[in-house]
């Protein structure tokens, strides 16, 4: 699967990745993948993130090349095999994803690309544009010992990076992309135990075994089950990308006004629905990603939007359907977009922990007043000025939902009850002034969550806490001069903000306490300018800073803050926020 995007040189489409005129062409060579370096190059152009890497065990690992410098020039899924390392057993300490990516210089769109193994996902991102001049090349890196169970047996990969190379609509584009792959299994040791991971892990996928398609709200992909009849705790870690005419759905607007205001329609709320057959079972929040192409490409380099390069899935508590699952009966899982417009991906994987002293746990679902669907508010305020014609005001969308799930396991341990309590909150705003010479648009959103998960097992109550922040802000504003030149100025503030709580109590009244965050967040600015034949002039005015920040009771705690002007690196500032 890849974004799929088409070159409009009408200004109007103006949400279209403007690659297609600003990026020039040069021929396409052969490049081998190279690690980007660990410390930021200051003056470069290369992509680069502050988002640190992995944190890894001192023991050594074992690393298993799953692909090296494959290369991606078609639709066609790259096949690889996969073995466990060898001489180096489970359980382990940690599992690590190490990936490498380049695109040769030249005119190229961004690409989705996912890896899966087993059919399990354990790699979503997209990638980043090239340029004439710049060939870029990055490294993401990601925690998969969750996904354990499937690393443990011989699997069959694939690796899919949907790109085209070839003319197309008179435009070549000639980007090619390449990348390697690798696993590192740390051996758990004394200082380093092994922690409890799932004991099956079920891909939920489309009839090709990756991420589905989803082309409206009654859109769904299923997978039925029939699993272990001793489960005992379930979640589900969610991808829906936004594609197509979707890519900008926080940009969209009730159909009514979507001609009026040139926009995408279904308005501006997504939200990704769970079902359990048929049944309401749990809600994800849709990340507004941005693309490196995004708006306008030179936002993002070097330094991309938040997850751009790597998507973090969302977890979604199955736990209080366990005895559910349990049963030994089939049972479909579905997931969905509400308010899809054209048209999302969707892939996801199944976690499952079983009871390792029962073969069978019973129980039930004790209550749920989790609605089948969202009921958002769309408050519109357009006023139309005939003589133009002219479009101004504003357009709110907002959605609020409350429910708590409740289930039970009896198992070998004594009886373990799960209350899911969560609040999901939805708010965009936009104001807008559209005529012939002016085309303004501007949105807020703030997309919040909050969860509190209660477990009672025997005597022992925990309480895990989480709170989600998406925050989003786009100033827009395409304008003809009275020369008629053309200027178009975006400034993008794009967030991601998460904190953590788990406390454990017993029956003796002690209790342990732990919580983390996490902040990160991206600002960029810059304006296109365009003379009166509608010739490219040049970027101006390009800044962008990222500033990521995450600490924990444990006393760990990570800072870096970069920034980056006429779409180079020119200050990196590591520490702020951490006492030590």
């Amino acid at each position: 699967m890849s974004t799929t995007r088409t070159c409009f040189p009408d200004r109007r489409r103006r949400l279209v990745t403007l690659a297609c005129l600003l990026f020039g062409s040069a021929p396409a060579a052969q490049a081998q993948v190279v690690l980007v370096p660990s410390s930021p190059q200051i003056g470069s152009s290369n992509p680069i993130t502050a988002e640190p890497p992995v944190s890894r065990p001192h023991t050594q690992p074992c690393v298993v090349q799953l692909f090296q410098s494959l290369r991606f020039a078609d639709f066609t899924p790259k096949v690889f095999a996969y073995a466990p390392p060898a001489g180096c057993p489970g359980p382990w300490a940690r599992v690590v994803l190490s990936a490498d990516f380049t695109v040769t210089a030249g005119r190229q769109f961004d690409r989705t690309a996912a890896f899966y193994l087993g059919h399990a996902n354990i790699y979503y991102g997209t990638t980043a544009e090239p340029r004439a001049t710049l060939s870029p090349s990055w490294h993401v890196e990601r925690d998969v010992t969750d996904l354990t169970p499937i690393f443990e047996s011989a699997e069959t990969g694939e690796a899919n990076i949907g790109n085209f190379v070839g003319v197309s609509g008179g435009v070549t584009y000639d980007g090619i992309i390449y990348a390697s792959a690798a696993l590192e299994f740390y051996p758990a040791s004394d200082a380093q135990r092994a922690p409890r991971t799932p004991d099956l892990v079920v891909p939920v996928n489309g009839p090709g075994g990756d991420a589905g398609t989803l082309g409206s709200s009654t859109s769904q992909i299923t997978q039925t089950l029939t699993l272990p009849t001793n489960v005992e705790r379930a979640y589900l870690d969610v991808i829906a990308q936004s594609q197509s005419n979707d890519e900008f759905w926080y940009f969209c607007v009730p159909s009514d006004q979507a001609t009026n205001l040139e926009s995408c329609g279904n308005t501006p709320f997504r939200e990704t629905e769970v079902t359990l057959d048929g049944q309401p079972a749990g809600v994800a929040p849709v990340y507004p990603w941005i693309y490196t192409g995004g708006i306008d490409p030179y936002l993002w380099e070097p330094i991309p939007g938040v997850q751009t390069l790597d998507f973090r899935p969302y977890r979604v508590d199955l736990t209080p359907f366990a005895a559910v699952l349990a049963d030994g009966n089939p049972h479909v899982l579905g997931i969905s977009v509400y308010n899809v417009d054209s048209y999302f991906l969707a892939t996801a994987n199944l976690l499952l922990y079983t009871d390792h002293g029962a073969r069978r746990v019973t129980g039930g679902l004790l209550s749920s007043t989790l609605s089948a669907a969202p009921a958002p508010v769309v408050a519109e305020h357009i006023q139309v000025n005939p003589s133009g014609p002219t479009y101004t005001g504003n357009i709110s969308v907002s959605s609020r939902r409350e429910f708590a799930i409740s289930g039970y396991v009896d198992t070998s341990h004594g009886r373990v009850q799960t209350t899911f309590e969560q609040t999901v909150s939805f708010l965009n705003r936009q104001e807008f002034d559209v005529s012939p010479s002016t085309d303004i648009q501007n949105v807020q959103q703030a997309t919040t969550v909050d969860s509190r998960v209660s477990t009672r097992d025997g005597s022992t109550v925990s309480t895990r806490e989480q709170h989600f922040s998406y925050p989003l802000r786009i100033d827009f504003s395409f304008v003809v001069n009275a020369d008629g030149s053309q200027t178009q100025t975006t400034t993008s503030e794009q967030g991601d903000s998460e904190q953590g709580d788990l406390v454990r109590e017993s029956a003796s009244g002690g209790s342990q306490v732990h919580d983390s965050s996490l902040e990160n967040e991206v600002r960029a600015t810059d304006t296109l300018n365009f003379d009166a034949a509608g010739n490219f002039l040049g970027p101006s005015g390009s800044m962008t800073t990222q500033r990521y920040r995450s600490q924990d009771s444990s006393g760990g705690c990570y800072s870096r803050t970069l920034k980056a002007q006429a779409k180079k690196l020119v200050s990196v500032s590591d520490g702020s926020g951490c006492p030590h």
